[in-house]
């Protein structure tokens, strides 16, 4: 994209008014950003939802609002605009029903973040709470999963902190602007957030938390997962909007079971009533994700199709990774793993129960 158009993206996003939703509704009605500012307030308006305020508004965008200046301090302060459909936005959030049109990134976005679980919570979490946000986010980042979270505190950084103690990736989704953290006591953990993995926001760089931005977020951090936990949620408590947003986005959500007699476990045991898996471990977590829109490369010779894969042990993974998603012959899996004929039989069969493998005839195998 060119600087031009992308200068008129960011000056569209830094519009009052234009949340995801327009944004998607401008985009379909006019194509581009570049399109959308040069329209006249009367083809605005033709577009559902836009009154003559908005229409204005946006009319006015191109001579009033200085998306150079704000080009210039991402520049200085290091940061990234990511806009839709650019190869370094994340490619989970373009499934979405209301992606935003642009992200502001400190750190960066990386193929393998595909295999993400979002890990949310009480911002007032008990020792049990922390100790089980610790637990699972470590056990996740040392399978390889990048941990999504809201940096907020309680079970949000706790799960930051374990997923960067394990030597994995993390990513954290503000509530307010990039330069204007929230809460301030994280400003450490956010930076180190953004040298494992990405600081993300939709909000100009300067904006502060605001109580609307919170639940808007929220959608961010269930689209960019495969999978959102949930560690004690109050019956009001704002994690349970992220668990709204995930079933719409058609992720799946898990909840960890707490004291029966702490209003901090009533929404986790509410969700587990209503048919939300109840998980106790990390594999859990990983018998239920279901496989990845698309193959994710875990190391050099290593591709991952589905997250129970990070579970096998050696000789599994060395046999998986020999069957092509066309039809492969027993004979060709034989010669490329350099197993014993007998080994890679038995060890086909544990990964046909295991649902990993699907049998066409009797000399041939297809990776799911």
């Amino acid at each position: 994209m060119s600087n031009d158009a992308r200068i008129d993206a960011l000056r569209l996003a830094l519009v009052s008014g234009v949340g995801p939703r327009t944004w998607q509704q401008l985009m379909a009605a006019f194509g581009s950003p570049t399109r959308v500012l040069e329209a006249m307030p009367s083809e605005l308006e033709s577009v559902d939802g836009i009154g003559p305020r908005l229409s204005q508004a946006i009319a006015r965008a191109r001579h009033e609002i200085d998306a150079e200046e704000e080009l210039a301090l991402c520049e200085r302060e290091g940061v990234e605009v990511l806009l839709a459909g650019e190869e370094q936005y994340p490619a989970s959030l373009m499934e979405i029903p209301d992606p935003p049109g642009v992200l502001y990134c400190r750190g960066t976005i990386e193929p393998r973040d595909a295999m993400a679980v979002a890990i949310v919570g009480s911002r007032h979490a008990s020792l049990y709470g922390t100790s089980q946000a610790e637990r699972l986010a470590g056990g996740l980042a040392r399978a390889g999963f990048t941990i999504v979270s809201g940096l907020a505190r309680g079970i949000d950084a706790a799960a930051h902190r374990a997923a960067l103690q394990a030597g994995g990736r993390t990513i954290a989704v503000l509530g307010s602007g990039l330069l204007n953290l929230y809460p301030p006591e994280h400003s450490e953990l956010a930076k180190d957030v953004a040298e494992s993995g990405a600081l993300l926001s939709e909000a100009p760089l300067r904006m502060g938390p605001h109580r609307n931005l919170f639940p808007q977020r929220n959608r961010l951090i269930s689209g960019l997962s495969r999978g959102v936990i949930v560690i004690e949620a109050s019956l009001k408590s704002g994690s349970l909007i992220t668990v709204r947003h995930a079933m719409e986005q058609n992720r799946d959500v898990f909840a960890v079971p707490g004291r029966v007699d702490s209003h901090l476990s009533h929404g986790c045991h509410r969700l587990i009533r209503d048919g939300v898996k109840l998980i106790e471990s990390v594999d859990d977590v990983l018998e239920e994700l279901g496989p990845l829109p698309k193959p994710v490369a875990q190391s050099p010779g290593e591709v991952i199709h589905h997250p129970i894969e990070v579970t096998l042990n050696e000789l599994e993974r060395q046999v998986l990774q020999q069957i092509e998603t066309s039809p492969t012959l027993v004979d060709a899996i034989i010669t490329r793993s350099e197993l014993p004929a007998m080994q890679v039989l038995s060890t086909l069969t544990i990964l046909e129960m295991r649902k990993l493998i699907r049998r066409i005839s009797g000399m041939q195998y297809v990776r799911l």
